[in-house]
């Protein structure tokens, strides 16, 4: 019976992000209607003798704007949510998010001296200094969690975090307070973008996001043994901190080349996992794939609303999920407290 369920969800859960690709990029200023869309992806497809109908204007807006901003979207909608469902098996709380260990703030500070900096290679070097500051702050947070001993366990890297986060901010702050016209560029990245999105940031991301995927998704059944506390782990033969390392080290790495493509969006690492979990179960064997292929659909919708909302302008990707997620943490911690 519970195999029957879980293959109901997987079902649903694809055809949740489905939906999301077709409705991303037919949907926009100019409508692409479905029927094109899917012709036009057929005519891909040897032997089938599909032929596509779209003009050659509408082929370039199709394959070269909207197809990898949709790409991009449910790569980093699919990281986040993974990233997100693990942080909260490892650390056993139900509010950790994909930035905990400072990957963010550490992003934020490399993206802020790129933009500062930077010349006009700036959008070329941004991605790279994001992803050179998230990495140089998680390393900084291991060394300081490491070094407060292993009897500490996981507490230990999180107040690490928290210190490393708040550092790197003050930094960040610094820099930004020494050059206020760069504030708009700077706060437009934090808000999380996807409005520049090409084929090279969907290749930048690739390689990290689905060697990271497939750690987390071999290792999701550890994530249950964790979730029965340490001591029980290890009494099973569970090799505790090895698996933590490397479930937080993947997570991590998706994280940083995440957020180097697409800025800073809060609050889907909390979202998508905790929707799982109330609509499937608090198995992890479900919960991290799930959370992939809804968290990708999630942030394609999300990415929908804040292109068409304000057309012809854009909200940044970010407010769109605050405006969901905010809500939903509110709801999430309040139930934490009445349940302890």
């Amino acid at each position: 019976m519970a195999a029957r369920r879980a293959w109901v969800w997987g079902v649903g859960a694809s055809a949740f992000l489905l939906a999301a690709l077709l409705c991303g990029t037919a949907i926009g200023p100019v409508s692409l209607g479905f029927g094109s869309i899917v012709e036009a992806f057929a005519s891909h497809i040897p032997l089938l003798g599909f032929k596509s109908h779209l003009t050659g204007t509408e082929s370039a807006i199709l394959w070269q704007l909207r197809l990898p901003r949709v790409v991009l979207a449910a790569l980093v909608g699919a990281m986040l949510s993974a990233a997100g469902a693990t942080y909260q098996g490892v650390f056993r709380n139900p509010l950790a998010d994909p930035y905990l260990l400072g990957v963010a703030s550490g992003a934020g500070l490399g993206a802020t001296l790129a933009i500062v900096l930077g010349s006009s290679s700036t959008s070329d070097l941004l991605p790279v200094a994001a992803f050179a500051g998230g990495a140089l702050a998680v390393a900084i947070t291991f060394i300081l969690g490491t070094s407060a001993g292993s009897s500490r366990g996981s507490a230990a890297f999180v107040l690490a975090g928290v210190t490393v986060t708040l550092f790197f901010t003050a930094l960040q702050t610094f820099v930004q307070q020494q050059h206020a016209s760069s504030l708009q560029t700077v706060y437009s990245w934090i808000l999380g973008r996807l409005d520049t999105a090409g084929w090279h940031d969907v290749l930048l991301l690739l390689p990290y996001a689905g060697a990271s995927l497939v750690a987390l998704l071999l290792h999701r059944r550890l994530l249950d043994v964790l979730a029965l506390g340490e001591d029980e782990a290890a009494s099973l033969g569970i090799r505790v901190a090895r698996v933590r390392l490397v479930l937080v080290a993947a997570a991590t790495l998706g994280t940083a080349a995440a957020v180097a493509v697409s800025g800073l969006i809060g609050f889907l690492g909390v979202i998508v996992p905790h929707t799982v979990r109330l609509l499937a179960g608090s198995s992890y064997r479900r919960v991290v794939p799930l959370s992939i292929l809804v968290g990708a659909g999630f942030l394609v919708f999300a990415d929908l609303i804040a292109r068409t909302a304000m057309s012809p302008a854009e909200l940044p990707i970010g407010v769109v999920t605050a405006f969901f997620g905010a809500p939903f943490f509110a709801f999430v911690l309040r139930t934490r407290m009445i349940a302890s």
